[in-house]
Order: C-alpha cells, then sequence, then structure tokens
C-alpha cells in the first residue's frame, strides 16, 4: 500500500461516464478499457463515442469485453470501431457449447480504465446505462452502483495488470505461449511506463490531444481525497487467488465499532460468515446493504439460507429498495474502505477476475462511510428476523435447492463451499 493517491467517489454512471469522457478527450497517448458489460445505447453511448474520438486523433485504444457480459458488438459500432482505429478484443468467447463447458465460467469481471498511464478508473460500474438491466428491464430509477476515479502509484498497477491480460489476448490469437513470453519480457524493456504509442510506431505528432491534461485537473463536483494511502487488489486464478477476500477478513478481524457492507450478489462462504459473527460477538455493528430485487434464481434464492443464519447471529440485513443494486463497497470502523467489482459470492470469489481499490484514508472512509449510511437510512428495508426463520415451506424448498445446485457448481470446478 502505498502514499500520495487522488481517489474521487464516482457514484452511478451518470457520474463515471462523464469523467471517463473527460479523460479520453484529454489522452494523447493511450486508452486501454476493461468491461464485463458494453451496452451500446443509452448514456453509454457517450463513452464509445470517446473512445472513437480518441482512436481518430491517433491514440492508441484498447478495449476488452467479456464474452458472457458483452457477446456480440452491434454491426454499427464495430464497423465504426474498425474505421477509428479501436482495437477490441473479447475475454473467453463462449462458443457452440457456452456455459455447459465448466471452464467457460471463469469471466473477465472487473471494470478498469487507464489513461496515459497517469489516471485510473476501477469500480463496479459497466458501461451500460443507469436505467438498462441485462435482467429486469428499464429500471424506474437509477441502479445504485460506485467506482473510482484514480491518480497515484497504484495505476500503475493497473496498467501492468491490462498489459499482461492484453497481451495474453494476444498471445491466443497470434502466437504459443512460449513465444508470448520472451515477446511480452523485451517489449517492456524498451517501452516506458504507461507509454504505448511505441507499439505501432506512432510519432509523437500523431498522439496529440486537444488542450488540457486528463490526468491532472480534478472533475468538479466530485467527491474525493488527496494524498490517500490505497492499493490495488487483483483476483485472478493463478497468484492473487484470495487476495480481495483476505483484506476483507483481515479488515472485519481488526473491526471494533462497525462493518457496514455494500454488495449485489452477497453468499459469504465460512470464512467470511464466521468473520462477521464473530464481529458481533465482540459487539461491532454489522450492516448489510443488499440486492433487494429478483435477478436471479441462484443467487437470489441461495442467498436466503445464509441471511438467516447470518441475522440469528446478529447481523443486520438490509435491502435496497429503490432499484436494483450492484455496489461492491465496504467500510470498517471509518478507517478502512474498498470499491471495486468483487462480490462476495463463491462463484466470483473463485472464478472470476475482479479488481478492487482498498484504502485505509479514513477521510475517504468518512465519505463513503456517509453516502452508505444515508443509504440504509432512506433506501433500504430491514428484514426481520422472524420473517427469515418462517418463510413458507415452498419458499425454504426452493432456497435449499438454489443453495444445493450452488455448491454442486463450485464441486464441479474443484472447489468446496
Amino acid at each position: 500500500m502505498a502514499d500520495g493517491h487522488q481517489l474521487f467517489l464516482l457514484q452511478g454512471g451518470s457520474e463515471l461516464f462523464p469523467a471517463l469522457v473527460e479523460a479520453m478527450d484529454a489522452a494523447r497517448r493511450v486508452i486501454h478499457l476493461e468491461t464485463y458489460i458494453f451496452e451500446f445505447a443509452g448514456a453509454a453511448l457517450s463513452v464509445a463515442e470517446a473512445l472513437e474520438r480518441a482512436a481518430m486523433r491517433g491514440v492508441l485504444v484498447r478495449v476488452v469485453m467479456d464474452g458472457v457480459g458483452t457477446p456480440r458488438m452491434p454491426a454499427e459500432w464495430r464497423t465504426r470501431f474498425q474505421r477509428a482505429g479501436v482495437h477490441c478484443r473479447t475475454y473467453a468467447p463462449l462458443g457452440r457449447l457456452g456455459l455447459l463447458i465448466p471452464s467457460n465460467w471463469r469471466r473477465l469481471h472487473r471494470k478498469l480504465c487507464v489513461v496515459d498511464g497517469t489516471v485510473g478508473f476501477c469500480g463496479g460500474i459497466n458501461i451500460i446505462d443507469d436505467r438498462d438491466d441485462v435482467v429486469l428491464g428499464r429500471l424506474a430509477q437509477p441502479r445504485l452502483d460506485f467506482s473510482l476515479r484514480v491518480a497515484g502509484p497504484l495505476v500503475q498497477d493497473m496498467v501492468d495488470t491490462m498489459e499482461q491480460l492484453w497481451w495474453r489476448l494476444q498471445a491466443v490469437r497470434k502466437a504459443r505461449r512460449r513465444e508470448f513470453v520472451a515477446a511480452w519480457e523485451a517489449l517492456r524493456e524498451t517501452l516506458p511506463a504507461g507509454d504505448f504509442s511505441a507499439m505501432l510506431g506512432l510519432p509523437e505528432s500523431q498522439t496529440s490531444a486537444p488542450d488540457g491534461d486528463g490526468s491532472g485537473s480534478q472533475p468538479a463536483a466530485l467527491s474525493g481525497v488527496q494524498g490517500a494511502r490505497a492499493a490495488l487488489l487483483l483476483r485472478d486464478n493463478v497468484s492473487h487467488r484470495h487476495d480481495i477476500e483476505r483484506a476483507y477478513l483481515k479488515a472485519i478481524g481488526e473491526a471494533r465499532e462497525e462493518v457496514v457492507i455494500a454488495n449485489a450478489y452477497f453468499i459469504p462462504g465460512r470464512k467470511l460468515r464466521r468473520a462477521l459473527s464473530i464481529a458481533v460477538q465482540r459487539g461491532v455493528r454489522v450492516r448489510l446493504l443488499l440486492q433487494g430485487k429478483y435477478e436471479r434464481f441462484l443467487q437470489y434464492r441461495a442467498a436466503r439460507p445464509v441471511y438467516r443464519r447470518l441475522a440469528e447471529a446478529g447481523v443486520e440485513i438490509h435491502e435496497y429498495e429503490p432499484s436494483s443494486l450492484h455496489a461492491k463497497v465496504a467500510v470498517v470502523d471509518q478507517r478502512w474502505a474498498t470499491v471495486g467489482s468483487t462480490n462476495l459470492d463463491p462463484l466470483s470469489l473463485l472464478l472470476a477476475r475482479e479488481a478492487n481499490v482498498m484504502t485505509r484514508d479514513r477521510r475517504f472512509a468518512r465519505l463513503l462511510h456517509q453516502r452508505l449510511d444515508e443509504i440504509l437510512r432512506d433506501a433500504s428495508e430491514r428484514l426481520d428476523l422472524s420473517s427469515l426463520q418462517n418463510r413458507p415451506w415452498r419458499d425454504r424448498l426452493l432456497d435449499r435447492l438454489a443453495f444445493g445446485l450452488m455448491r454442486a457448481t463450485l464441486f464441479l470446478t474443484g472447489h468446496r463451499y
């Protein structure tokens, strides 16, 4: 964890997309974007148009989309991106058998963007209109989600992890793994950090942008702090399998006053359930802000038995009422906070590529806590313990069925819940 970061909290696409567009329009060398869903409609079009503009003026633009979240690009935008020079890749396309193959369950779920190696974005917000939902359809109110605009040392970590994935995807397309590793190591030694213009042989005049610097200016009307201590946490299937979960467990284990977690798909495993229960026994107040809308059978139903156990242990469970909740954030004792893409369910913690920013800056933690506290107070409903204990038998049967299916799914991937 390093000092010297700028952290600006962004709520919803209504705040994220203008900040992305501002940075992209000031880009001089490279834009690299990773997302699970890229919807080429509504408010999300502003981001697609900014990527197109940047590529047309000579900026190297790379976009990676997940093969499940974004299985197809609209033909119009595929053509527009090709003409502008935007480079697009799909992470793990499903193929004919789709999700019937367990290896296809490993997905790219992180939402990252880096501009010129100096300004980064990390959070849970897909490139999709706040009122559009792939399951629920058109929402009456904007979904609740958060992201961060970041400047500081951890942006280089974002650059490194995005470069590695990009060249891995390139290797799958063009070369064997051994050739890719050699080329990658040689390439890294020749390039300055964050400068990709040499890869295409672009002269400096071709990578110029309009006046302004997307890395140094602070977006107007955003809430944030300067000089924060922060780190980038990743989850993958090789060297960072448990980093994010361990960070949660450590923070909860050190809690003395309060834990607040807002998470869209919350089905914690034994370690996390135990950590929350022990925290309550120590006198810590634990509040969970969770999804109140029925989206998917497995996530919604399998969570109910876990909710009951946590409520019996004294954990406060609140469901978000106005719209869909998609957030993945947490605050502990108003001194530790995280914002990212990680759901606290076993499939996400074991199968998906994720990215979170963690900070121990008290100013930012208080800022996020204040936002969550207002939502918990004004826009959520607390689940009553008796209602969880006395659910109709049909519901309890479906809950147990979903819970069993989830465990069976994990078993097929070689994991236990």
